[in-house]
């Protein structure tokens, strides 16, 4: 099956060029990249600097996803009776006030605040996909909605890899060289000091962050967005809500969502601890096996980010549900030799795993809203909640992680990739049935 895509035919309405709009709103899409995988690698800066286990310090991933989760529908609400633009700005506004929250959390030393500012930034990430995935799906047929999506995503990538490369060397390599155990015996004289030079080093980036949404806000303000008095729905919520629950393919695309992003949060956090464990075990010091680790998570990263444009061409070919399945597999088949070497083989088995995973987000997406209607932004709103995957596995995963149990001679941190091995699978099973419903039995539904 063969499935046009031209450039100019995806970012065209109605014959009104959507080009620049569809500019201003991919930035957006790279700008939460940078912050979602900056903030992974954090996880285990965050639990050195306040001396906590891996579960305490997967507590940031609670925070960072919890907010997409509270804020999808009010986001949904907001754009059904405003516009899409208004969403972008709403959410550019939140983004950026939480990420210059870590100015005054940082001066308060504490744990908790930074969680907050956390939150904060992730309730307008949430404003921001909930408007922008709709949007960029809106500029066009339905029909080119999955490649247009495709497209707008695989910017998402560019700014995770600058996201990582500013937390490996503008963070990691920066903070001081003393180790957990280290820092541990330290009085709370030297320990208070180094914590607070540490915390001067991390939200650096995230002050950037704040400056660059500033600076998008003020672009985005100023330009006429040719889709910002888009025909509104009169439909209620309630409604809305009621007619997708009798939509199956959709019902399924939220639960797959959820799945796929608990995977891709597991595999890019855990992917230092799980480095981490093996460089160390080379003879490694832990902060130099922390930045190859970190190094191996950008290589990983570049491949997600190269994969993103391959897959999106291979969608002219391969019709999207089965594509996804038969990356799903491959992720799946990956993370059992995660589990299961326990050497420099699970490292870049764990690499592999990115190139399998960057179709999968905007491709549940473009097919969990087949035959939505005019409930696409409540439905948009949905697979952004799904998001909350992100928040629900990382601390079962630490918490395998930090109970030192062996399985089967398994170690606790290979054996804890139980958690993505079972979610891909999950993500394989709606590709399938995505493809069999439109291809075999021919209803969306």
């Amino acid at each position: 099956m063969k499935i046009k895509f031209n450039a100019s035919e995806i970012l065209t309405k109605d014959g009104v060029s959507l080009a620049v709009p569809f500019i201003l709103i991919t930035s957006c899409f790279a700008l939460w990249g940078f912050a979602n995988d900056m903030t992974a690698p954090i996880v285990k800066a965050f639990s050195k600097i306040f001396r906590m286990s891996v579960t305490e310090g997967s507590f940031v991933q609670v925070a960072y996803y919890l907010g997409y989760f509270a804020m999808a529908f009010p986001a949904a609400l907001f754009i059904q009776r405003r516009s899409y633009k208004s969403g972008v700005m709403l959410g550019l506004s939140l983004f950026g006030l939480g990420a210059l929250l870590f100015i005054p959390a940082k001066f308060l030393g504490y744990y908790y605040p930074f969680l907050f500012a956390y939150f904060i930034m992730t309730c307008g990430l949430s404003f921001l996909e909930t408007s922008c995935n709709p949007y960029i799906y809106c500029m066009g047929s339905e029909e080119t909605a999955t490649q247009r999506l495709n497209l707008a995503q695989a910017f998402n990538p560019i700014g995770a890899l600058l996201g990582m490369w500013m937390a490996r060397d503008f963070v990691q390599a920066r903070m001081s060289d003393m180790t957990t155990t280290q820092r541990m015996s330290l009085p709370d004289a030297q320990f208070n000091a180094l914590k607070d030079s540490d915390l001067s080093i991390l939200i650096q980036p995230y002050v950037l962050i704040g400056v660059i949404c500033i600076v998008l806000l003020a672009l985005i303000r100023l330009h006429k967005m040719p889709m910002d008095g888009d025909k509104q729905s009169r439909k209620g919520i309630w409604q809305s809500l009621h007619e997708l629950s009798h939509v199956k393919n959709y019902r399924e695309g939220v639960l797959a969502q959820f799945f796929y992003v608990g995977a891709q949060v597991t595999c890019w956090t855990f992917i230092i601890q799980y480095g981490t464990r093996i460089f160390m075990a080379e003879g490694m010091t832990e902060k130099a096996a922390e930045m190859l680790s970190q190094k191996y998570n950008i290589i990983a990263m570049a491949f997600f980010t190269v994969s993103r444009f391959v897959c999106t061409f291979f969608l002219k070919y391969i019709e999207p549900g089965r594509l996804l399945s038969i990356l799903a597999i491959c992720a799946t088949s990956l993370v059992g030799g995660v589990m299961l070497f326990p050497d420099r083989s699970g490292v870049y088995c764990l690499v592999g795993v990115s190139a399998c995973m960057s179709l999968m987000f905007p491709t549940i997406y473009g097919i969990a809203l087949r035959g939505v209607g005019d409930n696409v932004k409540f439905a948009g709103a949905g697979l952004i909640m799904a998001i909350l995957g992100g928040s629900v596995f990382p601390p079962i995963q630490a918490l395998i992680i930090d109970s030192n149990v062996t399985v089967l001679g398994i170690s606790s941190t290979n054996f804890s990739f139980v958690i993505p091995l079972i979610c891909f699978v999950v993500v394989a099973l709606y590709g399938h049935r995505a493809y069999v419903r439109k291809n075999i039995w021919k209803i969306d539904e």
